[in-house]
């Protein structure tokens, strides 16, 4: 049976996805909304909102759809995988109910609470004058907005000055942070591990390494992500295992007590410390950068293990993945995070060797010229046999792009390489 897939979204995780999802033998045709210039050149892009489950639904009456495919946190969280579920459309994406896992870091700790599942000691406080009045008393903590917060609601504060400060700063973010988690500090390599979820059973993704920091050397404040390697070798396949047995199962088992399985794609963000993993969030969705390495690494067809995900009937088992390794570097905007400068010319992105992709974000064509128009413009990926081979390659790619105010870290895996 050959399928029409939609992907929702517009992001360089989203290109990623209909990259590796347009070579499926499977595929009948391919549909991005609302897409950017690179999914243009996989998938036909539909000017439609991914949000909006109104004008999405009206696109499908028209245009049958076997499968969708939401790839960010906000349709989700607004709940369209609820109405599209309810049209008795196959979506590959949690519930409201389900997705709350990310849009509430109190909620997702009440969940691992009633789980068992290992994670950070962390209070929550509806006013700021009580979180300044605690942290005040605390050597070093971690503050978070409780809600969606395109990846700037976390701040880790060595000393108290810098923990006041961030309540602060967080508490402007408005109804994201109507509530504020103070955590304790957990010390130790942090990667992720993303399992693809049918409600009950899961497939897991092998670990992959985000750096969230802007600068060389973890510096600077925390992005959406700069750049993303995978697999990770902090984890090793037994403790890959015990992920799974300790922290996913638990929550899926956790979320069908409620009566809100949780199907899609389940990101649980680790710490590895010296008394095993503990979660440090959870995400919804398939992560970006990461996302973007899994893809290049994933070996076999994506196409029916989303659907099956979506119907409810995944297998169980192992999937095959390619040897070697996958860095993504992300080149973003002068001003990125705070204040993108955008409108600005790109080039240099063809001709690509062999296992190099360069996936859309902030891309827009403008007078028939591709131009920059967001903060992490673009994600370069490189698979190689070595993790040191993947960097010497993307790197290499790197050096032909050009837009202005463009920069990117220089150090994506290199403490993974140098001690492999």
């Amino acid at each position: 049976m050959r399928l029409s897939a939609l992907i929702l979204g517009s992001g360089a995780r989203e290109h990623a996805l209909a990259w590796k999802i347009s070579r499926s033998p499977q595929l009948k045709a391919l549909f991005c909304a609302p897409g950017n210039p690179g999914t243009a050149r996989v998938a036909t892009n539909v000017p439609v909102p991914a949000d909006d489950a109104g004008e999405i639904l009206a696109w499908i009456r028209a245009h049958p759809i076997d499968l969708v495919i939401v790839g960010p946190e906000a349709p989700l969280v607004r709940g369209v995988a609820d109405a599209l579920s309810a049209a008795s459309i196959p979506v590959f994406g949690p519930s409201a109910a389900a997705a709350a896992l990310e849009g509430s870091k109190a909620f997702a700790k009440e969940v691992m609470a009633q789980a068992g599942v290992p994670t950070a000691n962390a209070r929550v406080f509806t006013s700021v004058d009580e979180a300044e009045s605690y942290v005040r008393r605390q050597r070093q903590v971690v503050v978070k907005a409780d809600g969606l917060a395109a990846g700037k609601g976390v701040v880790v504060a060595r000393e108290p000055d810098q923990a006041i400060a961030a309540v602060r700063s967080l508490a402007q973010l408005g109804d994201a942070a109507k509530r504020l988690l103070i955590e304790e500090v957990l010390e130790g390599e942090e990667l992720s591990v993303i399992a693809l979820c049918d409600g009950e059973r899961f497939a897991l993704l092998p670990p992959a390494q985000d750096h969230k920091r802007l600068r060389d050397g973890d510096a600077g404040p925390n992005t959406g992500g700069m750049g993303a390697y995978a697999p990770a070798p902090f984890l090793g396949e037994e403790g890959l295992r015990r992920v799974g047995a300790q922290i996913i199962r638990p929550i899926l088992e956790e979320m069908r007590r409620r009566g809100t399985p949780f199907r899609g794609a389940l990101y649980a963000g680790l710490m590895l410390t010296d008394s095993g993993p503990k979660v440090l969030e959870f995400n919804c969705r398939l992560g970006d950068p990461e996302a973007q390495v899994l893809m290049m690494q994933l070996r076999e067809d994506l196409l029916p293990l989303l659907m099956s995900c979506a119907q409810g009937e995944l297998r169980p088992r192992e999937l095959e993945w390619e040897t070697g390794t996958s860095v993504c570097v992300v080149l973003a905007s002068e001003g990125y995070p705070e204040a993108p400068k955008t409108g600005f010319p790109i080039s240099g992105l063809e001709p690509q060797p062999e296992n190099i992709e360069v996936f859309h974000a902030g891309t827009r064509l403008q007078g028939g010229q591709l131009v920059t128009s967001a903060g992490r413009v673009l994600s370069v990926c490189a698979r190689r046999a070595t993790l040191g081979e993947a960097r010497k390659a993307v790197y290499s790619a790197i050096e032909g792009i050009r837009f202005r105010g463009m920069h990117y870290r220089r150090d994506i895996g290199m403490r993974a390489a140098a001690k492999s």
